[in-house]
């Protein structure tokens, strides 16, 4: 039995063996707002009331509601639902723990902070705090009407409300509220991009890894969100669009109608977009988590000071695979339809001159004179995957070196943990090819429980499970992933001027300007149909 006091109250956790050495203590299930149930649906998080005597935290809390594609079997799921959990190493260290905090990926739809795919067990091994937390998905968490009862962004202010937890309670499980790195993958990784820049978030950690996902990323804010609003209240048969009317209907709504939605916006719509994800809020008095323009916003608020560590996969094609639906459909469409070509970033703000232009020119670059066929796919699939994540990624990286110190990566790691295009139910693409998927990374920095992933002590695969959370953990406590030469290596900043990352893969490389001759590309592109959206005039 271990007891922890939190500004709300006392905490009983526990004290566990961790299979891969060593022991810590776990508190699981702690509440950090109150629950967002009845007129709190929709509404940024609200204060935490105090408890009476010692609250257990040996359980996980509920899930947020949603429909979770990777586990389809989950039912703990309710409204009621944040909940942060803590894994510490030591609760009285004799000097305070660098903390580490994760914000979980899943498209902004699904996911959680639990141990079935974020366990502690590796990276609490190089002596760090481990904080794992939920927050509200889809529409319950990204709805936004522009109204003062329904702004949007409710979703990433309880990201916020969390931090806020973290900064006000680790000391008091041996972790230093000086020393908080934020990471996250995908949607995770686009939330710690946007809490880069948000006023809201401000002074809340010192280190971020934003990993697949940027601000950048076409997804990562919502395009027109008070009309998806309307769209999605036409789908649930009620036709009004008075913002009243249509606020009273939401809040009545089942939550079973608010999840596992299929929008069919336009006609030019991509079959892996995400529909709610961040907004610009207006103003109506209250704190906003983010408003104006993305490209601005990095430029003037970008948080000084705050070291970053970002980076992409080889293969992060792979989840738009598994959103868009069988292989067969998405050549289809690219065989049919020159937009398909058209970046969705440049489909949003550009012209239909610049749009077409665009497409003509990608599609000329990557497949030359050929015809799009199956023979030839990986070329339209390796187009997706620098879509969705990296141009995103790398245009982000490329604003924040301008003002903060950068470490940037390309992920080449494989082995048997490689299991996330199984998991996104594409594994037939792996067949004949050594893919390193969207969110490969996780099962080196996490257990992955949910695919049943033991790994041996004494195995090479635990080597560079180990090498890989050495990085992760250097940058938290040093914010340098290779602060001594124990890793035979010297991983430098990136900057404009030199364009150094590291090459994660089984060996360790240093390099310059990933994928330059593509990316290059790309830049050209947009500078010449969406300037705002490249670097090569800033």
């Amino acid at each position: 039995m271990v007891q922890v006091r939190v500004s709300e109250g006392l905490l009983e956790g526990e004290q566990v063996q961790n299979e891969y050495g060593g022991s810590f203590y776990r508190f699981r299930g702690i509440p950090y707002a109150q629950p967002p149930l009845g007129d709190l649906r929709f509404k940024p998080p609200q204060p935490l009331k105090p408890w009476q005597g010692v609250r257990q935290a040996k359980q996980f809390g509920t899930v947020c509601y949603q429909y979770n594609a990777t586990n389809p079997g989950l039912s703990n799921m309710s409204e009621d639902c944040l909940y942060v959990n803590v894994y510490t190493p030591d609760i009285k260290p004799a000097t305070p723990l660098p903390v580490m905090v994760w914000i979980h990926g899943g498209g902004f739809v699904w996911g959680s902070g639990n141990d079935d795919l974020y366990g502690p067990e590796f990276l609490i091994r190089h002596n760090v705090v481990l904080v794992t937390l939920n927050y509200r998905l889809e529409v319950l968490g990204f709805l936004c009407l522009d109204t003062e009862d329904i702004p949007g962004n409710a979703g990433m202010k309880d990201q916020v409300a969390a931090l806020r937890w973290v900064k006000r309670n680790i000391a008091n499980f041996g972790g230093n509220p000086d020393n908080i790195t934020i990471f996250g993958e995908s949607a995770g990784g686009g939330s710690v991009s946007y809490h880069l820049i948000s006023p809201m978030s401000k002074g809340l950690f010192n280190r971020a890894i934003p990993q697949s996902g940027a601000s950048t990323c076409f997804w990562a804010k919502a395009f027109e969100p008070k009309e998806k609003a309307i769209l999605l209240a036409k789908q649930l048969g009620f036709h009004s669009e008075d913002e009243k009317e249509l606020y009273e209907f939401f809040m009545n709504q089942p939550v079973e109608n608010l999840v596992n939605l299929n929008l069919q916006v336009t006609t030019s719509q991509k079959s892996y977009e995400i529909h709610f994800s961040v907004t610009s809020e207006k103003d109506f008095g209250q704190e906003r988590f983010f408003y104006g323009d993305i490209i601005d916003g990095i430029q003037s608020n970008l948080h000084e000071g705050v070291d970053i560590m970002t980076g992409y996969t080889k293969d992060e094609y792979t989840i738009s695979v598994s959103l868009g639906g069988p292989l067969e459909d998405i050549l289809a469409k690219a065989q049919r339809y020159r937009e398909a070509f058209t970046p969705k970033i440049i489909q949003n703000y550009g012209t239909i001159s610049d749009q077409l232009e665009a497409a003509r020119k990608l599609q000329k670059f990557y497949y030359k004179n050929e015809r799009v066929s199956m023979d030839n796919i990986d070329t339209l699939l390796n187009y997706i995957g620098v879509e969705m994540f990296v141009h995103g990624v790398m245009l982000a990286a490329k604003l924040y070196s301008k003002k903060n110190k950068v470490y940037f990566y390309k992920f080449n790691c494989f082995s048997e943990r490689n299991v996330f295009a199984h998991a996104f139910c594409v594994g037939y693409l792996t067949e004949g090819r050594s893919i390193v998927s969207h969110a490969d990374e996780l099962a080196y920095l996490f257990p992955v429980k949910l695919f049943s992933q033991k790994v041996d002590r004494t195995s090479d695969t635990f080597k560079l499970i180990d090498r890989v959370t050495k990085l992760w953990t250097n940058f938290a406590k040093y914010g340098n992933p290779t602060p001594d030469d124990s890793l035979g290596v010297k991983w430098l900043p990136y900057t404009l001027a030199a364009q150094d990352y590291m090459d994660i893969g089984n060996k360790l490389v240093a390099g310059k300007s990933p994928d330059k001759e593509e990316l290059d590309f790309w830049e050209s592109v947009h500078q010449q149909h969406l300037p705002k959206f490249s670097m090569l005039h800033k």
